[in-house]
């Protein structure tokens, strides 16, 4: 019943426009009464949007069992599980995009459902990395790029009018993710020390050893901070 009636109220929204569709309309259509459409559907929005709470709770379930040696890679990969939602319908989806794209209020609806999702990945990063400030942080950041790296590839896809291979694009934008937060959360500090010249100070040589990805700033800091102790 929940798919009878996601699939009128989508066809009259195509055929209609979304404004000028009612929940009237769309049960009319499929032949059940109001009470059966709020039943499954708290509003016409939501009928837009059918499959985003087993999505969700799929993602939810995955992140439960997942081991913790990996934490940024099992957000990546709990990404995924969205993009196989939209891949498995690729004409669905490619309509809902653009339907999206056509109606402020579904556009505003579909955030406040991509935040959900950020926030159940934020939520597992959080337990592994702990509920300190800098935990806390990395964990908002990290989801936040995993989203956002998603969704990048997956409207190129849609965008494309849902033609080739949808995890292309997102599984490149993904390993950047991966390539840049998959590192130590605290780098070790760059440490300059001396090597001596001629002598009299004159041509002294300051000589650097830093961690792969150690911030410029803090390289540029240390050499400083020796240069003023000499």
């Amino acid at each position: 019943m929940r798919e009878v009636l996601a699939q009128a109220a989508f066809r009259l929204f195509l055929e209609r426009g979304f404004e000028r569709t009612t929940v009237d309309d769309i049960v009319a259509l499929a032949g059940v009464g109001r009470r059966s459409f709020f039943r499954y559907f708290p509003s016409k929005e939501d009928a837009v949007f059918p499959d985003h709470e087993r999505c969700l709770a799929e993602m939810t379930e995955f992140l439960a069992a997942v081991d913790d040696s990996d934490p940024v890679g099992a957000v990546c990969d709990a990404a995924r599980i969205v993009l196989r939602m939209y891949a498995a319908n690729p004409e669905f989806s490619v309509q809902r995009y653009r339907l999206t794209r056509e109606v402020p209020g579904l556009r505003t609806y579909e955030l406040s459902v991509v935040r959900r999702y950020e926030q159940t990945l934020a939520g597992h990063l959080r337990g592994r990395f702990g509920e300190g400030r800098d935990g806390e942080l990395r964990a908002e950041v990290i989801a936040a790029s995993v989203v956002a790296a998603h969704n990048y590839g997956l409207r190129l896809w849609l965008r494309s009018g849902g033609t080739g291979d949808p995890e292309a694009a997102v599984d490149h934008a993904l390993a950047l993710v991966r390539e840049v937060w998959g590192r130590p959360a605290v780098p070790t500090p760059a440490t300059p020390f001396p090597v001596s010249g001629d002598g009299g100070g004159k041509g002294e040589v300051i000589v650097m050893v830093a961690r792969k990805g150690t911030p410029m700033w803090r390289v540029v800091q240390q050499i400083e901070a020796a240069v003023g102790e000499n």
